[in-house]
């Protein structure tokens, strides 16, 4: 199964990048299953249900979201009846919506989770508890042929060790949140796929997607009242691309994407036979 993950998409700009780009890459690329975090599509700050659809349209099979998950609050009701909308698995029971899904490719079926970290974020419930008790209902080759997990989180450090923890259990761990790909992609001994930070689908000439002048004023005055904006110059479509064995749900494959914008572009070359 090939699975395409494209990190946050960060405002106009961002979705504008995800909008012109997305339908040549599922044409080179054939993913099985588009997932994208979609947490700061709206003006940087949140995602609303006009956008959300705008994504669908674009090519997304499943949006996941973080922090900045209720920053619009229109989103609520409809996340309530869009299962392919997802926001952390571990906010606390009675929160809207759902935080994991599993979703039909072809024969198969993929469990897509949501999470986030709790290292210098919002105190929520323990994301490696939830996940645990996820995987007791659904496990790689019993309930579904693939687990993707979207680790919303700041520390590189608590990124690396949920990785590890479920290397072997999961096809795929990737971090978002702190818009800058890293380069680490690689597959783990137990053959889950993993990358501390899929970057940002946004403008990089910026300030983490924020545009320049006001971002770097917070720091040199102090000042937070200062209005941040999205950055508006040609964004880049980041990600990864992962290919996983049918019949382990584990990666055989895994590379990065970029295009577009001002960071070097990469595109997989696909392998033979895959």
């Amino acid at each position: 199964m090939r699975i395409l993950f494209l990190g946050d998409v960060v405002g106009r700009s961002g979705r504008d990048a995800v909008a012109r780009h997305l339908p040549d890459l599922r044409a080179r690329l054939a993913p099985d299953l588009v997932v994208i975090n979609a947490e700061n599509a709206a003006h940087g700050f949140g995602l609303t249900p006009e956008i959300a659809r705008a994504l669908f349209a674009a090519g997304a099979d499943v949006l996941t979201l973080g922090n900045h998950a209720w920053d619009r609050r229109e989103i609520i009701p409809y996340i309530e009846g869009e299962p392919r909308l997802l926001r952390p698995l571990n906010y606390p029971p009675g929160t809207p919506g759902r935080g994991a899904g599993v979703f039909g490719v072809g024969q198969q079926r993929v469990l897509v989770v949501n999470a986030m970290g709790r290292l210098f974020m919002e105190p929520l419930d323990c994301p490696f508890r939830t996940i645990e008790a996820l995987l007791e209902s659904h496990g790689l080759g019993r309930t579904v042929q693939a687990i993707v997990i979207d680790l919303h989180a700041e520390a590189t450090s608590e990124k690396a060790a949920f990785a590890h923890l479920f290397d072997g259990r999961v096809s795929l761990v990737v971090g978002t949140h702190t818009h800058v790909p890293t380069a680490d992609w690689r597959i783990l001994p137990g053959g889950t796929a993993f990358q501390s930070d899929a970057g940002m689908c946004g403008d990089y000439d910026s300030v983490i997607g924020m545009q320049k002048d006001a971002s770097a004023s917070r720091f040199v005055r102090r000042l937070p009242a200062e209005r941040l904006a999205p950055a508006e110059g040609e964004a880049t479509v980041c990600g990864v691309f992962v290919e996983t064995d049918d019949a382990t749900g584990l990666a055989r494959w895994l590379a990065p994407v970029r295009v577009g914008g001002v960071l070097a572009p990469t595109l997989p070359a696909l392998r033979e036979g895959g």
